[in-house]
């Protein structure tokens, strides 16, 4: 598994918070606005990689993007 380089959130976050219950070192939700991605993010890439992949997967709307590098082989 290539490692986090970039994410991001698409249009269509509803605002449930549970990424930033499963990782709060890289999003934030404040209430009634939609989910950013801190700035010094990136800085948790690699240590919280697993984690990120489950806010990936456990987001109901499926807005949360990864990018690996692995599309560039």
């Amino acid at each position: 598994m290539s490692e986090i380089r970039k994410v991001w959130i698409e249009d269509g976050c509803i605002c449930c918070q549970v990424c930033q219950s499963i990782a709060p070192q890289v999003f934030f939700v404040a209430d009634g606005e939609d989910c950013i991605v801190l700035a010094d993010a990136a800085q948790h890439f690699a240590s919280l990689q697993e984690d990120i992949e489950q806010a990936v997967g456990d987001c109901p709307v499926e807005v949360i993007k990864i990018d690996t590098g692995d599309d560039d082989a």
